[in-house]
């Protein structure tokens, strides 16, 4: 039966990693029934890393849940990783994951960065995909990134200010260029406070009240460091995604369903995006959480994700 919140704490069954080029070892990890259904979960950022939280959506007695740290990010390495770290290449990364446990369909979960990664592979893979949960959809659109880097100050003027103040004056006419120059500066007493400064902003807006708890997380050396530094890396690279962005390829995920869960007041991915990526999926239903932002844990918006992976529950 479908449950109100989160399942209890859980740990793998199986953990390896998996060598995808350039240098990249990619950390994975199995969580819940070996016979299950499967499941993927796709972090957010670019970069942002999977936590043993993330294993609690699902119900351990009837998922087979795969859980990965995309290149340069979490466990993977190298940390911070900029070679050869693009979509392309973690849409080519999932695809020899799904081979090398012997998966053939999934069902897709990945919020924020993760929806848009998820997108990504259905739409090059879509036989492989037998639905998607998708939450604080990311389209990676110009008009998103530009929102993000300026368009928070509108109601988050406090930490946009201290976003920017960080970096030198010279540099703050040019957000991204100038924390993308210290973030990928070799030096860790340049970038190092370049990526906490960074992470700090996105933690700071990420939900609807205040949560220090979150802001604290995302300020960690370690997982600031790969969310900062790849998505910068991203930001600069218009996402790596193909011409005319992911709208303009929806025909191929049209058999496909999917439940997309979107906090009201989300300020790091407005509900325009959502109901853009709705409009062109007919087999998409949208759920919006009146009470929450951007955060996957926020009471609403957690309860909303384990009852939309209920309803694909036996949908193999």
């Amino acid at each position: 039966m479908p449950r109100g919140d989160l399942f209890p704490e859980i740990g793998p069954y199986q953990t390896g990693t998996l060598p995808v080029g350039s240098g990249h070892v990619i950390y994975w990890e199995q969580v819940g029934n070996p016979a299950g259904q499967p499941v993927l979960f796709l972090h957010g950022g670019p970069g942002a890393g999977a936590g043993s939280v993330h294993r609690r959506f699902f119900d351990p007695n009837q998922w087979r849940v795969v859980i990965f740290d995309q290149r340069g990010a979490g466990r993977s390495r190298p940390l911070g990783g900029l070679i050869d770290n693009t979509t392309p290449h973690l849409v080519a990364d999932i695809e020899a994951l799904r081979r090398h446990l012997g998966i053939e369909r999934w069902l897709l979960f990945g919020g924020s960065w993760g929806s848009t990664l998820a997108l990504a592979y259905a739409q090059a893979h879509a036989l492989h995909v037998s639905g998607m949960v998708l939450r604080g959809v990311f389209l990676g659109r110009p008009a998103e990134v530009d929102w993000f880097l300026h368009g928070m100050r509108a109601v988050f003027p406090e930490a946009h200010r201290a976003f920017c103040e960080f970096l030198p004056p010279e540099d703050r006419g040019d957000l991204l260029g100038g924390y993308y120059r210290m973030l990928t500066d070799p030096d860790p007493a340049v970038h190092r406070p370049a990526a906490q400064a960074w992470s700090i902003y996105e933690g700071s807006c990420s939900t609807l009240l205040p949560s220090p708890d979150l802001v604290t997380a995302f300020a960690q050396d370690r997982s600031a460091l790969g969310l900062a530094r790849i998505e910068a890396h991203y930001f600069m690279n218009n996402l790596f995604l193909p011409p005319g962005g992911l709208l303009a390829h929806m025909h191929n995920l049209q058999t496909i369903d999917a439940e997309i869960i979107q906090g009201r007041y989300d300020m790091v991915c407005p509900p325009g995006t959502a109901y853009d990526l709705v409009e062109a999926w007919k087999r998409a239903r949208l759920t919006m959480i009146q009470d929450a932002g951007h955060s996957a844990l926020e009471p609403s918006t957690r309860r909303a994700l384990v009852a939309a992976v209920e309803r694909f529950r036996g949908r193999r």
